[in-house]
């Protein structure tokens, strides 16, 4: 029935014993007897800020017996005001929180502080489970002595790094944060009982937050861009080295002290030599090896003799008449 519904409270139910109850042992009720009813097992507490702290103390009592019925007694919050402090939660919320718990067979409201006689045989309770450590309360060194006594105390383990204190202490110490956390959510600061400045400075700080998450989303998509850019960037170097090489090697092939280029240029001077030198004469002419010979000019017309002066004057005249003869044969 706990595992689809709450469990019912003590109002609301009867002990379901048929059998008459009698005293059990530890010992008995380890061996699973008597068989015709379960082993009624009683665990109480205030369960403010219901935790896995207080999951796991049930859990221990539901399991310490193969065959138990666990009931869960929930003091009222006079009692616990008067003898523990004030709770977070009140009666009501804690008694509901506890009728969700898969361990709980039965929720008993307003559980009295010191366990009677009257209350144990009202409710037919075998064994009562708590942690060993003495609580002191309500003028009493240890509030479980007598069960101790009387050989019906069973003890639990407590779940060490949690506890309803240390939860309070945690909001505590970090109340600035829940209360901004909570005007950021739509409460008041008279809900909150928080002054104006207070108020005011808590919602400054919100928006400086609020700016300080935008700053760190742009840093964060700025360093996934500039991750792109650089895988980009690898890639781009790659294929860059890639077609640097292969342009190095066709340079190479064509202008390389064996390349193409250089033996299309050579083959090209071979051909302006060739088409520049002058061609030889064949091997077979007479006139090879014989170094050529001027043939004597004809004498020009114009040609004078150079005269020697004249010895005397009659020479002298006499080669004036002769030339004088000379041009009347010409004419």
């Amino acid at each position: 029935m706990t595992l689809s519904a709450p469990a019912p409270f003590a109002g609301e139910t009867s002990c379901q014993c048929k059998a008459p109850h009698e005293k059990l042992t530890i010992a008995q009720a380890r061996l699973g007897t008597p068989v015709d009813r379960p082993v009624r097992v009683y665990a109480d507490g205030i369960f403010d800020l219901f935790h896995a702290g207080h999951a796991r103390a049930l859990m221990q009592a539901k399991t310490l017996f193969p065959n138990s019925y666990l009931l869960v007694g929930v003091c009222s919050d006079d009692l616990t005001h008067k003898f523990k402090g004030f709770t977070v939660m009140n009666e009501a919320e804690r008694y509901e929180a506890l009728r969700h718990c898969r361990y709980v067979d039965e929720v008993i409201r307003d559980a009295p502080w010191t366990l009677t006689p009257e209350f144990l045989e009202k409710h037919k309770i075998d064994f009562v489970a708590h942690d060993d450590i003495p609580y002191s309360s309500a003028g009493s060194d240890d509030v479980y002595k007598h069960i101790k006594e009387a050989g019906m105390f069973v003890p639990t383990q407590r779940t060490e790094g949690i506890s309803t204190s240390d939860i309070i202490t945690r909001i505590v110490r970090d109340y600035d944060v829940y209360a901004r956390r909570n005007l950021q959510r739509g409460y008041t600061a008279k809900e909150l009982n928080v002054s104006f400045i207070n108020e005011k400075k808590y919602r400054f700080q919100n928006q400086v937050d609020k700016m300080k998450e935008k700053v760190k989303n742009v840093e964060e998509k700025s360093k996934e861009f500039v991750n792109r850019v650089e895988e980009k960037s690898h890639d781009l170097i790659q294929k860059w080295e890639e077609k640097s090489r292969e342009f190095i090697g066709n340079f190479l092939e064509l202008f390389g002290p064996d390349g193409a280029w250089k033996q299309m240029f050579q083959e090209r001077s071979n051909r302006m030599l060739q088409a520049l030198s002058p061609r030889q004469s064949p091997t077979s002419s007479p006139t090879r090896g014989r170094s050529p010979s001027r043939s004597p000019s004809p004498p020009s017309p114009w040609h004078f003799r150079k005269a020697s002066p004249p010895s005397s004057p009659k020479a002298a005249s006499a080669s004036i008449s002769s030339m004088s003869e000379g041009d009347e044969d010409e004419k």
